[in-house]
């Protein structure tokens, strides 16, 4: 019979709560533990050891933590002040959606063509041909139909990106001393240091 409470199977999970643990299994297979539960894998207190104001400078000082045999899978580089910036590419018509449609096609039925010409044993060249004009040609229409949908609201083309103003290099605090001394020494290619240790 099911129960009346539905929150009693996964609750019954949790420690000092009654019943069994009956969280349902996740995606993986694999039952997830409930949040402070047993087998929960505990938070390590982390440190700042140095401060960038872009991606490239902390990914230089972690490689550098790298390549001084430091154990790097204890350290993070955390974005902080994050932006979302959409840059606009250019106008985007019905053609030029079209065309955009049929090289990703174009693609599609390249792949498809040379999948099916390994299986060929006659002049397989066609097949791959076919496969690369058909391809080109639905992907074509369903650009142009797509952009057509869009009822003129949205004629351009643009790309999104996140970025932050400022890239933090974390280390577990009883690391943080090792860090900051080969951070110090760290020498920077062509240009002066950019990193603040803390």
């Amino acid at each position: 019979m099911m129960s009346r409470n539905p929150t009693a199977s996964w609750q019954s999970g949790i420690p000092g709560l009654t019943g069994g643990g009956n969280l349902p299994v996740g995606p993986s297979g694999a039952r997830p533990h409930a949040p402070g539960g047993a087998g929960a894998e505990p938070t390590r207190p982390t440190v700042t050891v140095a401060s960038y104001p872009d991606y490239p400078s902390a990914q230089y000082a972690v490689d550098f933590l790298s390549d001084n045999h430091f154990p790097v899978e204890r350290t993070a580089i955390v974005g902080t002040d994050l932006t979302l910036v959409e840059t606009v590419l250019g106008r985007m018509t019905t053609g030029r959606a079209a065309l955009a449609g049929a090289a990703t096609g174009a693609w599609f039925g390249l792949f498809i063509g040379l999948l099916f010409g390994i299986f060929t044993v006659g002049n397989w060249w066609a097949v791959i041909l076919v496969g690369l004009v058909v391809g080109a040609g639905w992907g074509a229409i369903f650009g142009a139909i797509a952009h057509a949908m869009t009822g003129g609201r949205r004629d351009f083309a643009s790309a999104s990106s996140l970025r932050a103003n400022q890239y933090a290099v974390t280390v577990d605090a009883s690391l943080a001393d090792q860090a900051r001394q080969l951070i110090a020494r760290m020498s920077w290619p062509g240009q002066p240091a950019t990193g603040t240790p803390h």
